[in-house]
Parts: C-alpha cells; structure tokens; sequence
C-alpha cells in the first residue's frame, strides 16, 4: 500500500498565517505585514497566503481579533454574581493587560469590531451584562463605548516614556515644575499602571452615581 509522505512543514492555514503576522506587527509594526514578508516567514508563495485571506487588511483584522479572543469575559456571566462594577473593573484589566502585550495593533482594534467575531462577543458582553443590571440600553451603548475608549487609550503609548532620561531637558526656568520628569521612564509601569487604575476607579465611581440616580421601576 502506498503512503502518502507527511510536508516537512506544516500546511498553511489561516491560524499560521495570523501568527506570523501577529509576530511581524509586534516586532516592526501594521506597516510591516505584506504578503511578501509573511509568505518569506512561513516558507510559501505569496499567492498561496489568497486561498486564506483576500487583503492584508482581513489580516490584520485576523491579528486584531486574536487578541480580542485572549479577554477574559467570564465576569459577565449570568451566574458570576460580580456586579456591573466589579465586572467592568475586571474585565477593563483583562483587556488592557491583553493591548499591552500587543500594543501595534491597537489602531486596528479602534476602529471597532466590524465582522470580527471575537470583537464582537465582547461588545455583546459587556452590553448584555449592563443592561441586565439594569442600565437603559442607551446608556449601556454608551458605558461600552466609554470604556473602549478609555481602556485603548490607555494602550496606545506609554505616558512615562514620552519623558527623556535627560535632567537638562527639564530646565526649572523653562519647565518650573518638571524638575524629575526625567526619572519617569525607568518607572514606567508604576507611573502607567497606577494613571490606569485612578483613571478606572474615577469612570466606575461616576458611573456608579448615575447608576444610583436611575429611575426604579
């Protein structure tokens, strides 16, 4: 009997062609991906990569939903018993601590979840789980939109590494103020964490007023 021989490399599938891809945007960014480089990376031709995707942009979108699929939503079940506020603080960690760890593809995720199925379990989530505690469906629209565009915010740059390592840069005649500025950066994650988790809990305590002033049926 004849036996086929096994490829010494993997098919190509949709799966390894997004993580290709995901490597390539971390490490040089969405200006980096093209079929060329990526079909280099996985050892194919490039018209090989169109049985897959159609455009670099369905790619992307691929990458982009990846890393919404890695957002822990288990704080909204039904039967989780967290609370809207509870939940949304969670869950506002979970997504950012997935954005952080892939910050290039940021700009794709902000342009919302589109046909993105992952993108989109989330919204329905979050909307799902707001509304069930009682928000009106406007304002739970709105809470989710809020959130969004505070928890990319947050992902796009750090604030601490936008400062130089450079006491001279930060002159008290010019800059009376910014006399330490330059030790910023090398406390990064303190600085950005600890700007996230006040900024967090100012957006939950004010949501929590209006949540209290609602109308009970």
């Amino acid at each position: 009997m004849w036996r086929m021989a096994r490829p010494r490399k993997p098919l190509l599938s949709r799966d390894l062609i997004v993580e290709a891809a995901g490597t390539l945007v971390d490490a040089e960014g969405l200006e980096a991906v093209s079929t060329r480089r990526l079909a280099a990376a996985l050892g194919v031709s490039g018209p090989s990569l169109y049985n897959h995707f159609r455009t670099k942009d369905e790619i992307l979108d691929a990458v982009a939903d990846a890393v919404s699929a890695r957002v822990d939503l288990s704080m909204f079940d039904a039967a989780d018993g967290r609370g809207w506020r509870a939940a949304l603080h969670d869950w506002a960690h979970s997504y950012r601590g997935a954005l952080s760890d892939h910050p290039n593809i940021v700009p794709v995720l902000a342009r919302g979840p589109g046909r993105r199925p992952a993108g989109l379990r989330v919204a329905d989530a979050v909307f799902g789980a707001m509304t069930a505690a009682g928000w009106p469906p406007a304002q739970a629209t709105r809470i989710g939109a809020l959130m969004r565009y505070f928890i990319l915010g947050s992902a796009v740059a750090s604030f601490a590494r936008g400062f130089v390592d450079d006491e001279a840069a930060y002159g008290p005649a010019d800059y009376p103020h910014l006399g330490r500025a330059h030790l910023l950066a090398e406390r990064q994650r303190e600085v950005d964490e600890g700007a996230f988790e006040t900024g967090l809990a100012a957006l939950l305590d004010g949501l929590a007023l209006q949540y209290a002033a609602l109308p009970r049926p």
